[in-house]
């Protein structure tokens, strides 16, 4: 905002202290102010229903009286209320007796309380009243008169800036019966105001708060005000204010703001060229950013004295609004010409907080007179012709010029028709001249053209008159310029015949200008005039003014001696008539001739009129004042001309020697008024009465010029009396002015040292001594003078050797003169330093800048002198030059190295997004002493993958906001580096820099390696981690979903640079004005959503799309419609191609839809995208969708889905084309492979394979079956996958294709072409395709999806067990986890694969998860004895608890009302029967379960359909709505688990995957039997598996509870424990003692695994029964004899041989491996389960348990063997000692427990042991 301020201060002096005592005493005397309303009615409140005042007051009361107030109750409840009350307890307050008052509703009732006051205090009680709910309390109050003054808690003051002051207000108000005096006591820097006063009751008074800081600080004071009748209430109040600094910028027209108080950096308001005597006037803007209001002062920078000054400025004191700007205006009034001047102002803000300088800048200009010729030359006249001339006066400045030519036209035979007047600005005036002369002689005169505020300007006239009598020469202007060279040689004194005769004596000669001029031989011979004769001298230049004045009585200085004098030159006749001697004196050495020229009839008159005049000699006249009118005033200029004798004759005269002639003028002046006559009143005007000479140095001449006009009707004369002035010459000093005519006065002086000059001279006008005039004159003798800053002392800052530093110094002009000034360095030092400007003019008051370089040559320290040289500016035609002064500076620098460094060696950007920008600070430190110039380079390298020959001609893709710069010393300098990467590599930029040495090159050092800069070009890249499929296509399986998406191929485009065309448009934009836009990429990938019947839910996926890059993704799925340009609609085409109307159909009825359509993904950020297709329409859909990544890919997206009409029957093929996996070549046992076959349709399909082309493909192979079918027919159910078995046998290295027809029943057949790689594998070598996951492509294993209202979670969902053996067994643990934390479920597992669900096992099949919980499922595998791959499905099929209690309860209702109906019946009417009869259908529907009413609800209002239904089909109708439906079950949730394995033959996997083969545990059961089908079960001998496997769930759950329970019934009895251990004690038969048994057996058992078997089976009692035969048998072999016991011994011997045989070879039996093997894996899988269970820690550390000392019977059990005495449990077991024991006891078997005493790292080892042997 614009804030204008007057040309006088609006407010009074902000900067003086406020007065507090002015404000103290306006408390003095206040006028209350009334109160407004009455006092507010008590306030109701409400108790149980009751309205009723809270308290009742008395006030005002006196002692005896009696005051009775009315207390009203109102019942405002819908109910009667009864109330009882209590009277008040005290004597003072009386009512009612009490009583029971009954409120109806809305009814009121009046309690009178009256109060009789005896005491003088204050009464306080209570009236209680009860009711039914409750009791409350009316107060009663008798208050005394108190003072009480009511004012706010806080005020909030304006902002306002120190050393200022901002009001508030705020009102008091005497709420008292009482008068109440008050006083504040105010901590400052508030002032309230009135300080104290007395406030009558119920008025109130406005208090003023001032606010006045210092300190910009936030105040927040507490002031207390003082009231009562002797202050002795107090109450406090919270004064707020905020004070800041105001800051002020100064800014002129075309400079910037700036604050700072240095006279280098002020702001410069430069008026320009202004005319002398005009003023001007311009702004100067005061800027306030500050938010609070500033007051300011502009005060005159301390200078030299001046006597005058030119420039003003009116307003000296200011507010600048907050935020707001203020217009100052400044004038210059400059009254010197020529001069400069310079004036420094400085804006202050209060309390000095803030300077800012402005320097005011001006130079006066005058009027710019010239004349076209300088000589006007009139030629030769007759006596008594007039001849005229004309003459061009031009002013070419805008400056209006005031002149006057010094000529009497009346008297003089010269004249000018213009001799005074004005010549305005840049125009012309013709001068018409005219030449009378009254002799015949020759006239030469020079007449001087005053002119006001300039020098004057020189006229010279010449001319000739001839009589018949005399004929002088003619003078021409080439005998001026003769007589001047004559004049400088001195030969002018000499008559033309002497020099006539010396130059025919060749004593003078001619120089080639035809002057006269004195032989060499002949030089100093002649001495004229006191002066020695030169040839070669010339004429000397001199300014006007001098020129002007140098006429031999006004000045001593004169250049030349006159040739002829007159004694005086003016006279003034104060009476009439009246005459006065004139002497003229001949200087020359020839006699002269001098004539008068006055006419005739002219009151002045010289006699005689012409007269001869002697070679040095004086001849007198007399001027004689004959006037002939009285009372009037006369004045004149009379002129003689004086010439030699000689010149009248021309024959006498040559050029050389002829000289013009001498022209004298003597003013006349006089008055004819009688004594005592009133001389004429002058009306004149005197510009600038006050004369202020320049300053100037001593013994200098200066001028000045004065002007005088004659406004009035009559003549003036006037006269200047400078007797008492001897230092002031004035030209003329008498003379008359015309009416409107001017008198242009000269002053001349040339003050003495010292003081200032001050002096009057008084100007008298018309003789009369009331019209006196005093002019003061001003002049002043100054010496040159210059300050230098910092007391002539310089100091650099340190500078790198060979580099320069500057620095700027201020010297000032202290004086009022200009200045002329030079510096003068030392030559040795001139290397070293330099200034800028070396010289120069400085003008009065100036404080001029000069740049100062320093270049050090060497690391070491300097002290250089210079000086500076000034003196006084003169003209160049100054006679003598100035005094020149010397100032000594004293230069004090340093030389230094230094270097360069990175704060970060290695700077590391990231990654950026190719095509756009990232920039980061590179920081330069300079850790040296002094400032280092720089250059930076930048080399690139560039690594990744690209051509080497593409990317030479790259550019650098780093740019520098600077390469080259200066970092000062001990700094830093940050340089915005960025980088823009092209493409996607990673670039690598060294950076080195180059100290600049440029005043020395031979220092610089080359380039110095600084740091280095990385960045990695990326595009934006997306992945899709996970997909589920949901809605009709919910059972297929992931890798179905993957592969019908083509989820693998995406992501690995996703990943590849985008093509040139792809990035036409960076960001999805509508481009295309065509409905099927054009494609700038190349791919194009198919997103089939397989095949639903018509009707069926929406094929819905979900996809996980994650950002895998390091860089923000955005991406957005366009459809056709978002591409296409919105057109007018007279440029949209009316014909549309099948394509495009297919394409609107689709988007028309969102048959596609993807939710959201576009997002945007940070580095690592996940979201989920919902596809989802309607099956609306029966037929193929495709939709072409294009899926954008902004600056990265454009993959088009072939959107496709099939609706299935009902009962049709259709397979759905995602291609026609398969290929099997590769197969080497040369093996026995090619492995199986499937192809898949899929119902997309809602009935069976039946298909089988046409097969001839195999026969045909075996013929050409040597009926080799290349390809082999399994099971070509087949059947497949509505929503599921079939699976054909292939076998790939390639005979050749190479790729086989044969097509098969596959024919649907009822439907179309369709042609696959199938095909296989063959290689062979030695030539491949480690390449060869052998080892890795057996699918197709990389499926992701962890769910990352969540369906709506999933709450079970696989752990993983593809498990791979990769390549194993046949005939090997693998497992692997999942667990399901229940996320709900209220919501139980039950789980069973299925299989997708029929045929596989004995191959595959998962335990346990079925079960329960409770809210939270999770359980563990153990999944095996056992491979048969035919390699293949296998892409096994199984699915989890999950139902909620909830739901399924649910579906029970509507189960059991729907159950026994259909047997309801079944027993019973209702006779009713026909219509009756119809609608209330319910049909029981047991036929599950999709709809939801309906109980019966027992009212019927109207059916809804509606519009009438407008489809007619025949009559079937609404009876159908009717039916269907009569019929109550069977509760159809809960659907389970499916989970999909993909299982994929490839298995190998032995001899190939042992030789590929040698390493691998001793982690498999191969079992040699099912590869003696030879199992052949690798589906059909492997394992068991055991027939209770078998017959259990076949049973139903509830049968096998009943079996296994029986059999518990006649096991544990055998363990609890007792007599059946002792028939164990009486059977142990038998004797041995008879017919065992006459053969060993071991070698009985041994002899019996055939050889090989059949006969180890047999061995274990025969051997086993025997070995069991040998070591525990009672004693009692034992006993008869005490009585044998020493050959029987010898046979013993040896049977003994050989019984032990024959047990160790028999221990190694149940070891190698298949049988017990096998129990090995499921002892270890039952062990692991323990532990595994008990860990994720929290029974055990893995981790934790063991630790150590002291165990109970060994007893004497335990030693003797143990015999040798050492019992330990610690043992070792982990920290993380949760069981006690006792349930570990119990376990050691109970777990003989060796399934599922391990010791208690072993860790878990420990069982694992052992784990590992076992399972190596």
């Amino acid at each position: 905002m614009l804030a204008q301020v007057p040309r006088y201060p609006i407010s009074p002096d902000p900067f003086q202290k406020l007065d507090r005592s002015s404000h103290d005493q306006m408390g003095m005397h206040i006028l209350a102010v009334p109160e407004g309303p009455g006092r507010q009615r008590p306030r109701k409140s409400c108790f149980f229903g009751i309205e009723v005042s809270e308290q009742l007051v008395w006030e005002n009361w006196e002692l005896g009286g009696e005051i009775t107030k009315i207390l009203k109750l109102k019942n405002i409840q819908i109910k009667m209320q009864k109330l009882k009350f209590r009277p008040p307890s005290s004597k003072f307050f009386t009512t009612l007796f009490p009583q029971t008052i009954i409120l109806s509703q809305g009814t009121s009732f009046s309690l009178p309380v009256t109060f009789r006051p005896l005491e003088k205090r204050e009464h306080t009680d209570s009236i209680v009243f009860e009711t039914g709910e409750g009791a409350f309390t009316v107060l009663l109050f008798a208050a005394l008169p108190h003072h009480v003054l009511e004012f706010p808690e806080s005020v909030e003051v304006p902002m306002c800036g120190s050393y200022d002051s901002s009001e508030a207000s705020f009102h008091i108000h005497n709420t008292s019966t009482l008068p109440t005096s008050f006083s504040w006591n105010v901590p400052e820097p508030f002032l309230l105001s009135p300080a104290n006063g007395s406030l009558d009751p119920g008025s109130q008074c406005k208090i003023n708060v001032l606010f006045r800081p210092e300190v910009a600080l936030m105040y927040e004071d507490i002031a207390t005000c003082l009231f009562g009748s002797e202050g002795e209430c107090q109450k406090n109040i919270c004064l707020r204010g905020i004070a800041k600094y105001p800051h002020l910028l100064v800014s002129a027209a075309g400079h910037l703001s700036q604050t700072s108080g240095q006279e280098d950096t002020q702001s410069v308001l430069d008026f320009g060229c202004v005319a002398v005597g005009s003023t001007v006037e311009k702004y100067i803007d005061i800027h306030n950013p500050s938010p609070v209001r500033a007051p300011l002062r502009i005060v005159r920078a301390l200078g030299p004295a001046l006597m005058d000054t030119a420039f003003s400025c009116d307003i000296q004191q200011a507010l600048v609004p907050a935020e707001g700007k203020l217009r100052v205006p400044l004038q210059f009034s400059p009254q010197t010409v020529g001069v400069t001047s310079i004036e420094y102002f400085y804006v202050v803000t209060a309390g000095n907080i803030s300077k800012s300088v402005l320097k005011a800048v001006g130079t006066c200009k005058g009027p710019l007179v010239s004349l076209v010729s300088s000589v006007v030359n009139f030629g030769c006249a007759n006596l008594g012709e007039t001849v005229l001339r004309t003459l061009e006066f031009t002013n070419t400045s805008d400056v209006p010029a005031y002149f006057q030519f010094s000529i009497d036209c009346s008297h003089s035979v010269f004249s000018v028709d213009h001799s005074c007047g004005i010549l305005p600005g840049e125009t012309s005036l013709t001068l018409n001249l005219a030449f009378q002369p009254t002799h015949p002689v020759n006239y030469y005169r020079k007449v001087t053209c005053l002119i006001h505020h300039m020098e004057p300007v020189f006229l010279d006239f010449i001319g000739t008159c001839h009589s018949e009598q005399w004929k002088p020469a003619i003078l021409l202007p080439k005998h001026l310029s003769l007589y001047r060279t004559k004049l400088a040689r001195g030969l002018t004194c000499y008559p033309p015949d002497i020099l006539s005769s010396l130059l025919a004596e060749n004593k003078l000669q001619l120089d080639q200008g035809g002057a006269l001029m004195l032989p060499p031989q002949a030089r100093g011979a002649f001495i004229l005039f006191d002066h020695e004769s030169n040839p070669a001298k010339a004429l000397p230049v001199v300014d006007c003014l001098t020129e002007y004045f140098d006429d031999g009585y006004n000045t001593d200085a004169n250049h030349f001696s006159a040739h002829v004098t007159a004694d005086t030159q003016e006279f003034l006749f104060h009476s009439a008539p009246q005459s006065s001697p004139l002497c003229l004196t001949n200087h020359t050495k020839g006699k002269l001739t001098v004539v008068w020229t006055a006419p005739k009839g002219s009151p002045f008159s010289v006699s005689p009129e012409t007269c001869d005049l002697p070679p040095l000699k004086s001849t007198a006249f007399r001027v004689s004042f004959t006037p002939s009118r009285d009372n009037w005033l006369y004045g004149a200029q009379l002129e003689c001309f004086a010439s030699y004798k000689v010149m009248q004759d021309h024959r006498h005269i040559k050029d050389c020697t002829l000289c013009p002639p001498w022209c004298l003028t003597v003013r006349v002046s006089g008055h004819t008024f009688q004594p005592g006559r009133e001389h004429f009143i002058p009306h004149y005007s005197l510009l600038s009465p006050r004369v202020v000479f320049p300053a100037v140095p001593q013994e200098v001449t200066t001028y000045r010029s004065l002007l005088l006009q004659n406004t009035g009707d009559l003549p003036i004369t006037f006269s200047l009396d400078t007797q008492h002035s001897p230092t002031v010459t004035v030209k003329p000093t008498s003379g008359m002015v015309l009416p409107g005519a001017h008198q242009i006065f000269t002053l001349k002086t040339t003050p003495s040292e010292g003081k200032i000059h001050k002096l009057s001279i008084p100007l008298q006008l018309n003789y009369s001594p009331r019209s006196i005039q005093e002019i003061i004159v001003l002049s002043s003798v100054e010496k040159p003078k210059i300050a230098l800053e910092g007391d002539g002392t310089l100091f650099f800052k340190p500078t790198c050797v060979g580099s320069s530093s500057e620095r700027t110094y201020i010297i000032k002009n202290v004086t009022r003169l200009p200045l002329r000034f030079e510096w003068k360095i030392q030559s040795i030092d001139s290397m070293l330093l330099s200034v800028t400007p070396h010289g120069g003019i400085i003008q009065p008051n100036e404080s001029q800048v000069q740049a100062w370089c320093f270049s050090p040559q060497e690391e070491k320290q300097y002290v250089l002198k210079t000086s500076l040289t000034f003196w006084a500016a003169r003209k160049p035609c100054s006679p003598k030059p100035s005094k020149k002064t010397r100032l000594c500076l004293k230069v004090i620098g340093m030389g230094s190295k230094g270097s360069i460094a990175a704060e970060q060696p290695l700077l590391d950007m990231g990654d950026v997004l190719v095509g756009s920008s990232q920039s980061c600070d590179l920081v330069l430190l300079n850790n040296g002493c002094c400032a280092l110039d720089y250059t930076l380079t930048v080399d690139q390298d560039i690594n990744g993958h690209c051509d080497l020959e593409e990317i030479k001609g790259d550019p650098i893709a780093l740019e520098l906001e600077f390469s080259s710069g200066m970092i000062p010393a001990r700094s830093k300098v940050i340089i915005r580096a960025t980088a823009k990467p092209a493409r996607r590599v990673h670039y690598s930029w060294s950076i080195s820099y180059q100290i600049l040495t440029p005043r020395d090159p031979q220092q610089a050092l080359d380039g110095q390696a600084l740091c280095k800069v990385s960045v990695e070009g990326v595009y934006p890249s997306l992945l899709v981690s996970d997909a589920r499929s949901a809605g009709s296509i919910q059972g297929i399986s992931k890798l179905q979903l993957w592969k019908l998406f083509s989820l693998d191929t995406l992501n690995a485009y996703l990943q590849r640079d985008p093509t040139p065309a792809e990035l036409t448009y960076r960001v999805p934009t509508r481009h295309s004005i065509r409905r099927c836009p054009s494609v700038f990429t190349p791919v194009l990938l198919d997103f089939n959503f397989g095949a639903a019947p018509l009707g069926s839910e929406p094929s819905s996926v979900l996809l996980m799309f994650e950002n895998n890059g390091t860089v923000p993704v955005e991406w957005t799925f366009l459809f056709p419609a978002d591409q296409q340009i919105e057109l007018e609609y007279w440029a949209e085409s009316g014909e549309f191609d099948p394509q495009e109307l297919h394409e609107m159909r689709i988007q028309d009825n969102k048959l596609f839809s993807v939710s959201p359509r576009a997002g945007r993904l940070l580095p690592g950020q996940q979201r989920k995208v919902h596809l989802k297709y309607r099956h609306e329409f029966p037929g193929t859909d495709r939709l072409p969708v294009l899926l954008k990544l902004s600056h990265g890919r454009e993959i088009l997206l072939n959107f496709i889905g099939v609706t299935v009409e009902k009962d049709r029957h259709y397979i759905h093929f995602t291609s026609n084309k398969h290929t099997f996996a590769p197969v080497p070549i040369g093996i026995f046992s090619p492995p199986k492979q499937f192809y898949e076959l899929y119902n997309g349709g809602s009935v069976p399909v039946s298909y089988y394979l046409d097969l001839d082309p195999l026969q045909v493909l075996e013929e050409g192979y040597f009926k080799h079956p290349v390809f082999q079918c399994l099971n070509p027919k087949g059947e497949v159910l509505p929503g599921n996958t079939a699976f054909i078995e292939w076998i790939f046998s390639p005979l050749e290295a190479k790729t086989y294709t044969v097509p098969i027809p596959i024919h649907i029943l009822g439907g179309d057949s369709v042609l696959v072409s199938f095909c296989g790689a063959g290689y062979d594998g030695r030539a491949l070598g480690e390449a060869a395709p052998i080892s890795g996951d057996c699918a197709p492509f990389p499926v992701p294993a962890i769910q990352r999806v969540p369906l709506p209202g999933q709450h079970v979670f696989l752990s993983e969902e593809r498990v791979s067990f990769r390549d194993i053996p046949v005939y090997s067994k693998s497992s692997q643990i999942i667990f399901l986890y229940n996320t709900s934390q209220t919501e139980g479920v039950f789980f069973t597992w299925h299989s997708a694969w029929e045929s596989t669900s004995e191959a595959i096992q998962i335990s346990p099949q079925n079960g329960e998860l409770a809210p939270g919980e999770s359980s563990p499922c153990i999944l095996s595998l056992e491979a048969s004895g035919s390699p293949g791959f296998y892409y096994l499905d199984l699915v989890c099929q999950v139902t909620s608890e909830q739901a399924l209690m649910q579906y029970q309860r509507e189960l059991q209702e729907w159950e026994r009302e259909r047997d309801k109906q079944a027993s019973e019946f209702t006779l009713t009417d026909t219509h009756a029967a119809l609608d209330g009869q319910r049909t029981v259908c047991t036929k599950v529907s999709a709809g939801s379960v309906q109980k019966p009413r027992k009212y019927k609800a109207l059916p809804p209002v509606q519009k009438p359909s407008a489809i007619v239904l025949s009559r079937a089909e609404r009876r159908a109708q009717r039916e269907e709505e009569r019929v109550w439906r069977s509760p159809e079950p809960p659907k389970p949730f499916p989970l999909h688990l993909g299982v994929t394995v490839r298995s190998h033959c032995l001899e190939e996997f042992h030789a590929n995957f040698p390493s691998e083969l001793h982690k498999h545990y191969i079992r040699r059961s099912m590869k003696c039997k030879g199992v052949t089908t690798p589906l059909e079960s492997v394992d068991t001998e055991e027939p209770e598996p078998k017959d259990l496997s076949v049973t139903c769930a509830a049968e096998r759950e009943i079996i296994t509870d029986v059999l518990t329970y006649l096991l544990r019934s055998l363990l609890d009895d007792t007599q059946f424990q002792q028939s164990l251990i009486e059977s142990l004690a038998e004797p041995v038969p008879y017919f065992s003692q006459f053969c060993s048994e071991g070698s009985s057996n041994v002899a019996s058992l055939p050889e090989g695994p059949e006969g180890a078997a047999a061995a274990h089976c025969v051997s086993a009692p025997t070995m069991d029964r040998g070591p525990q035969t009672s004693p009692a048998a034992q006993k008869p072999n005490l009585h044998l004899t020493g050959r029987q016991s010898s046979e013993s011994y040896t049977q003994e011997s050989i019984q032990q041989q024959l047990q160790l045989e028999m221990k190694k070879n149940i070891k190698r039996l298949p049988e017990f491996c096998n129990l090995t093997e499921e002892i270890l894996v039952n062990t692991l899988q323990n532990i595994i389960i008990e860990a994720s269970c929290g029974e055990v820690v893995l981790t934790a550390r063991p630790r150590v348990i002291a165990l109970p000392p060994a007893t004497s019977r335990g030693s003797s059990r143990a015999g040798s063997a050492k019992i330990p005495q610690l043992s070792v449990v982990p920290a993380g077991h949760r069981r006690d000692l006792s349930r570990q024991s119990a376990a050691e006891q109970t777990g003989g078997g060796g399934a599922a427990r391990r010791p208690a005493s072993e860790t878990g790292s420990e069982s694992l080892s052992r784990a590992e042991k076992n399972n190596t042997s």
